[in-house]
C-alpha cells in the first residue's frame, strides 16, 4: 500500500481554500463596495458558534476603494490572497501609516482606526479578514459625515455654506 505523504505548503493549501470555502458558502448577501467591489461576510448572526470572531473576504477591482472606515468594536487581521493594495491607515496624533501589499501579506488595523484599502493592481484583489468580535461593526466616511447636522460640517470643516 502506497501513502501519500502532503507537503506541508499542500496541506496549509488545502486548509486555506477550505477556510475560504466555508466564509462564501456562509456569507451574507455580498456587500457592494462602490467603485468596483465585492465584501462577503460571516459573522455569529450566520454561524452562532463563532461568538468571538467574524470573516470576510474582500474583493476589490482594479483601481477600486475600500472606502475609508473604522471598526469600533473589533481589531482587523487582513491575509491578501491575491492582487496587490495599497492601505493606509489612520492612528493618533496625526500618525498615519501607508504600506504597499501583495499576496501571502499581512495586514493589521487596530480597533478604532480610521483606514481605507485600494487596489493598485490591474487583476482583481482578494483579501481574507478577521475581526475579534462576532458581530461586525464598521462606520464607513461617508456614513458618519451624513449623520451629522450640515453646521457642524460646514464649520469643523471650514466650508462655504452653498
Amino acid at each position: 500500500m502506497k501513502c501519500h505523504l502532503w507537503q506541508q505548503q499542500d496541506l496549509k493549501n488545502l486548509i486555506f481554500n477550505l477556510q475560504v470555502s466555508i466564509v462564501i458558502h456562509c456569507a451574507q448577501q455580498p456587500r457592494i463596495v462602490p467603485g468596483g467591489g465585492l465584501q462577503r461576510l460571516v459573522t455569529s448572526k450566520e454561524f452562532p458558534i463563532s461568538s468571538t470572531m467574524s470573516g470576510s473576504i474582500l474583493e476589490l477591482q482594479p483601481g477600486a476603494l475600500r472606502e475609508m472606515h473604522w471598526h469600533p468594536n473589533a481589531d482587523e487581521w487582513q491575509y491578501f490572497i491575491s492582487g496587490q493594495a495599497e492601505m493606509s491607515v489612520f492612528l493618533a496624533e496625526s500618525t498615519i501609516v501607508t504600506e504597499q501589499f501583495k499576496a501571502g501579506d499581512v495586514g493589521y488595523v487596530p480597533m478604532g482606526a480610521g483606514h481605507y484599502i485600494k487596489n493598485t493592481g490591474n487583476t482583481v484583489c482578494k483579501i481574507l479578514i478577521g475581526f475579534n468580535s462576532g458581530h461586525y461593526e464598521s462606520i464607513d466616511l461617508s456614513q458618519w459625515l451624513a449623520g451629522n447636522p450640515k453646521d457642524v460640517v460646514v464649520t469643523n470643516f471650514g466650508l462655504k455654506e452653498g
